[in-house]
């Protein structure tokens, strides 16, 4: 009867918080003209109602009921989600600059401690965008240099692939390792062998920091970082993360020994010409430090492997699945490339090919729920205020599926790119790389990317599911994680 008692007394006063800050929040609410959402309950929010494998798709439903900008709070922290290509373009495009900061997520603080460029804040990560930017261009993004290195990657990858006779093998290893070379090349001047132990090491531990970045412990973490200490997986990454840090450390200072203003040969050698410059001016509060070049190169490493690589291994499942659209784009490669190496040039004359690279980008929705966004300032949208601070959830899952925008938006149809005419069509809902102020640094490069990796590839092979695997037992399900990626899953590279 004791137990009764209190248990009885527990629930009355847990019910009588939740009704005042129900109140207080409905008035506020009012006040304030906030976005509708979900009753929460203290401490969790509404933590307890979200898939927390895929909070994308709860996020979905709630926005049939509460709209296309609703209030969320997982824990503590109140979030607003934006649904649907209008609303996310009209904060992300058409208010840019209001949309354009980062939420402070502990998982991100802890393990970029605000350096970098991804999760950077403020004037810090104008800066180093406006760095990024132009040392890449500098060092051949979107420029025959960096197509040239591509081009040549895609010959070592080829070759590697002829070496199975068209025997069953996971394609993961070193299509990663021909993807991650690219963007190699450029931050360090060099490139690895797929053999190569500690590259190799290096791929295996991103890979699993992207795998452990979505999961639901490092979601608990983010909302609870006190309880880190009963959750491996934060533990994890970070012990990965120092783990690369301290590569990257060793890397960079090697290029001190013989640092040529007048011959910067890759990304580190022009920021260490930049750090040189800024310290020459004793800038007090300077961005060019240390532990700014080892985020950058750290952000930049894996955004230019991870979700390329990906994409691409999506692209092999999808041609293993739909083998007709696989025969098409190789008829088209017949005809307009031959045998000859595919250049960037050739994409305006297989409209096609293009078609099928852009629908499995949109098929594939490499990041669903974006990387969060922070409101500047105290703004209005869509008739709603939204004050400064407030994190932001662009879902991009939802643009890139919205009905309104896609005839098939679930299903695998290339036709969403081709007009009647079979010719090639942009379409504006087209948002894999996010868009304004945080759009993907490396968007240009990563094009270019995977139509020569793609084309080369269906050159060369015809790829098709193993001996006793037929196309319906091919599995298009998203494993979960921060990245969607797909099934593991082996191909058979037959040579043409």
């Amino acid at each position: 009867m004791e137990w009764t008692g209190a248990i009885l007394t527990l629930f009355l006063f847990i019910f009588a918080i939740t009704f005042l800050l129900k109140k207080n929040s409905s008035r506020n609410n009012i006040s304030h003209n906030l976005p509708p959402g979900p009753r929460t309950i203290p401490i969790l929010g509404n933590l307890h109602m979200i898939d927390l494998k895929r909070p994308y798709r709860t996020l979905i439903e709630w926005s049939k009921e509460y709209g296309p900008v609703f209030r969320i709070k997982l824990g503590l922290q109140e979030m607003v989600v934006l649904i649907g290509y209008e609303t996310v373009k009209e904060a992300l495009v058409n208010q840019a600059e209001a949309f354009a900061e980062r939420p402070f997520v502990p998982i991100f603080e802890e393990a970029k401690k605000g350096f970098g460029l991804v999760v950077a804040h403020g004037e810090h990560w104008k800066v180093m965008r406006r760095f990024t930017l132009s040392t890449l261009r500098d060092h051949g993004m979107g420029k025959r240099t960096i197509e040239d290195k591509i081009t040549e990657e895609c010959s070592v990858l080829t070759k590697t692939m002829e070496t199975y006779a068209g025997k069953p093998f996971d394609i993961t290893r070193i299509l990663t390792a021909a993807v991650s070379n690219i963007i190699v090349s450029i931050l360090l001047g060099k490139r690895y062998e797929y053999e190569d132990a500690t590259f190799l090491r290096l791929l295996k531990i991103m890979r699993e920091n992207v795998h452990l970045g979505g999961s639901p412990a490092v979601m608990i973490y983010n909302l609870f970082p006190k309880l880190g200490f009963l959750l491996g997986a934060p533990k994890t990454i970070m012990k990965n993360q120092k783990e690369l840090h301290d590569f990257i450390q060793t890397t960079f200072i090697e290029y001190l020994q013989d640092l040529d203003e007048n011959d910067q040969r890759n990304f580190i050698e022009s920021f260490l010409v930049r750090q040189r410059q800024e310290n020459m001016k004793m800038t007090h509060d300077g961005h060019f430090r240390n532990e700014n070049l080892i985020s950058l190169v750290d952000d930049l490493f894996g955004a230019g492997t991870e979700t390329t690589s990906n994409t691409l291994r999506w692209a092999i499942l999808l041609m293993m699945k739909y083998p007709e659209i696989q025969s098409k784009i190789q008829a088209e490669i017949a005809r307009e490339i031959g045998d000859i190496q595919p250049r960037t040039d050739h994409r305006v004359k297989m409209p096609y090919t293009d078609a099928v690279i852009h629908e499995i980008q949109r098929f594939a929705d490499i990041v669903p729920t974006n990387l969060p966004h922070a409101t500047t300032m105290d703004i209005t949208f869509k008739g709603f205020f939204i004050p400064k601070g407030m994190y932001i959830i662009p879902l991009l899952t939802s643009v890139l599926h919205d009905e309104s925008q896609w005839e098939k938006p679930h299903e695998f149809y290339p036709e969403h790119f081709l007009d009647f005419e079979g010719k090639f069509v942009k379409r504006d809902a087209f948002m894999p790389f996010s868009a304004g102020r945080r759009v993907c640094a490396g968007e240009t490069l990563a094009k270019m990317e995977l139509f020569l990796f793609f084309t080369s590839l269906l050159q060369k092979f015809t790829f098709q599911p193993p001996p006793g695997t037929s196309k319906d037992d091919l599995d298009l399900t998203p494993v979960f994680g921060f990245i969607s990626t797909p099934v593991p899953y082996k191909t058979c590279a037959v040579l043409r």
